[in-house]
Formats: structure tokens, C-alpha cells, sequence
């Protein structure tokens, strides 16, 4: 038994090691331009991707054996490495290139590859206890946990998890037009799927990330949404904003936060007379397991490298880290003053939905 179990370590991480290895060449795929190359010129040989995307030959020649070697490209039957040409299968581009698809990973893999570098200050605060602030960990976390909801944000938020809560759908459709607060909006995807599927309503964007409200601003622009929508760095507890919302949003951010009883204390202060708050945070067990699911381990992984150094960075902290599960959230929401924290039949893998009410 003890043998088995060492060889099986030995294999999983051997895996791991080499899926690892694969995420980072897919990474200089995404940043150079490689598959934009291949999904718009076809079969191409290693010069031709190397001229189009002003990268060197021979680097270019072996990322893409290295491609079809994992089995992410096709490899011509061509037996000179020069002239053999290679071709991203339908499908995939998809998965590597398309933003605004469900099935597009491309956001994931800059996130992941870009933490890991991380791992040198995660060493000290690991040792001290000290947080790590969003700001620390760089454009390709940032823009890569902008881009991860992206897809759904524009494609189901409006479509099916709003509708899902009848009276939150018949206040967005309804007139006055609603105004809705979009807490820690990041990127501002959310904020324009809310915005293009109630054409009525007002998103006032707050975050505290200088550089995610910057990102987002260009994306409410480029949408043509830029009559509807406000992007701010403010904190959302500023009285001056007290009672003006239909409805408050904190999408997969609370977690992160130091102080999340604090910040539903303000949301609250920021409903009108019948308003509520909806929170999206991630669908992790009811109860701590081990070994847990894939779910379970991925968001482990996220807590890890990023999501607790992050809520640590500010002190006090609740120090919650990704995996929050509903008790807890149902805790921080009793402790923030509201009366009620259900939990919405919205089906989904990796979120789960809250409706809390005063």
C-alpha cells in the first residue's frame, strides 16, 4: 500500500508537471499572437508563422512541435521540421480565442501562469502572515480574472441568472428605470451584460483597483454603453450614495475582501425601499472534505496563490479566502444587518447566487 501510494504521487505530480509546462506554452501562444496566426492563415509552416508574428523561426518552430506533441495542433505528414505545416482545428480557436465564449479558457491560462510568479512573496507572507495587494500581481491577473466571467456575464447573466429571480427581472424591466450597483466590478463585464439586456437601466460601476476601473471604462466605451454606465474609483460606503439602488451586485469578489461584513453593511445602506443584493461567489461544498472534487481543488488552488494573500493585505481581516461556503456567507450576511440570505436555484458548476434582503 505504502508503495502504491508513493507511485501514485510520483505519477500525479509528473502529470501535473507537464500540464504545467503545456499552460505556460499556451500562455506565449495567447500573448505573441501564435493561434491568432494559425485560426487566420491556415496550415502554416514554422517561417510563415515566424513572419507573421515577428517572432523568431526557431522559437516559433519548436513551440509549434511542442503544440502538436500535446496534441493541441495538427502536424502535416511533412517530415522536414522547415517546411512541415501546422493547423489549429476548428474548435479550439474557440477555446484560445474567442472573449466572449463560454468555452473560452484563454483568461484562465494568464491568470494561473500569471500568480505563479507570485510564489517568491507568497514564501514571506506564508512566513509573516502579511497579505499581498490585487495591485501586486500584474496586468495578466488582472485582465485574466476580468476576462474569466466575461463570456458569462454577456451571455447568461442578462439572459438566464437574472430572469431566474422574478422580482430583482421585473424591477430591472420595469419603470423608472432601475439603477444598479455593481460592487468590486472589475473589468465592468458585468455591468454591461446587466446594461445590454435591461436597455432601461443605470450600472454605477465601484471599485477600489484604479487599474480595473481604467480597463473597465475602455470596455463600457468600446460596448457604447458609456450613457449608462459609470465607472469610479469610490468606495461604495460613501454616504452620498445611500438609498439609491434597486439593486447591489458583488460578483465573485467578496471573498477577496478584508472586511466582507463591513462591505454588506454598506450595500445595504445603498438599497431603495425594496431592493436587495444579489451575491455570485463560488459553488464550493457545503462542508470541508478531502479529498474534494476538481471544483474543489481548483478553488483551493485560487485561495492559495491569490484570493487569501489578497483579502490579507488589509488589516483587520476576516480572512476568508475563496472557498466560502454558505454558512459563512449567511454569517457575514446576518452579522451585516440583513434578515434573509437565500440561496437561488440558478444552476450552475462554478457559482453559486445569494439573494439577501434588510
Amino acid at each position: 500500500m505504502t508503495t502504491e501510494r508513493r507511485d501514485a504521487l510520483v505519477q500525479r505530480l509528473f502529470e501535473t508537471s507537464v500540464g504545467t509546462m503545456e499552460l505556460g506554452a499556451v500562455y506565449l501562444g495567447i500573448r505573441l499572437g501564435l493561434y491568432e496566426a494559425l485560426a487566420r492563415l491556415g496550415p502554416i509552416t514554422p517561417a510563415q508563422l515566424a513572419a507573421a508574428t515577428k517572432t523568431n523561426e526557431r522559437y516559433a518552430r519548436e513551440w509549434l512541435e511542442q503544440q502538436a506533441v500535446a496534441g493541441i495542433l495538427e502536424a502535416g505528414a511533412d517530415t522536414n521540421g522547415d517546411t512541415r505545416r501546422y493547423t489549429l482545428p476548428a474548435g479550439r480557436d474557440e477555446v484560445l480565442l474567442d472573449p466572449n465564449s463560454l468555452s473560452c479558457f484563454a483568461p484562465v491560462v494568464r491568470f494561473v501562469i500569471g500568480a505563479l510568479p507570485m510564489t517568491s512573496r507568497l514564501l514571506d507572507a506564508f512566513r509573516t502572515g502579511d497579505g499581498i495587494p490585487w495591485s501586486a500581481y500584474g496586468a495578466d491577473v488582472i485582465e485574466g480574472q476580468a476576462g474569466q466571467n466575461r463570456g458569462a456575464f454577456l451571455s447568461l447573466l442578462g439572459q438566464a441568472w437574472l430572469p431566474a429571480i422574478p422580482e430583482v427581472h421585473a424591477r430591472l424591466m420595469a419603470d423608472p428605470p432601475a439603477r444598479v450597483a455593481d460592487i468590486a466590478c472589475g473589468g465592468g463585464w458585468s455591468s454591461i451584460g446587466i446594461a445590454r439586456a435591461y436597455p432601461n437601466v443605470r450600472v454605477d460601476g465601484f471599485d477600489l483597483d484604479e487599474s480595473s476601473i481604467a480597463l473597465a471604462a475602455e470596455h463600457v466605451k468600446a460596448a457604447g454603453l458609456a450613457d449608462r454606465i459609470t465607472m469610479a474609483v469610490r468606495d461604495a460606503g460613501d454616504p452620498a450614495l445611500g438609498g439609491r439602488y434597486d439593486l447591489v451586485t458583488i460578483f465573485e469578489s467578496l471573498h477577496d475582501m478584508s472586511k466582507p461584513v463591513d462591505v454588506l453593511a454598506k450595500a445595504r445602506t445603498l438599497l431603495a425601499p425594496g431592493g436587495a443584493v444579489l451575491v455570485m461567489d463560488e459553488r464550493v461544498a457545503e462542508t470541508f472534505a478531502a479529498p474534494g472534487d476538481a471544483v474543489e481543488r481548483l478553488m483551493y488552488g485560487f485561495s492559495v496563490l491569490c484570493c487569501l494573500p489578497v483579502g490579507l493585505a488589509d488589516r483587520p481581516s476576516a480572512a476568508t479566502g475563496t472557498v466560502m461556503r454558505p454558512a459563512t456567507l449567511r454569517r457575514y450576511a446576518e452579522a451585516a444587518g440583513f434578515a434573509r440570505a437565500d440561496v437561488l436555484p440558478i444552476a450552475h458548476d462554478i457559482f453559486r447566487f445569494y439573494l439577501l434582503r434588510p
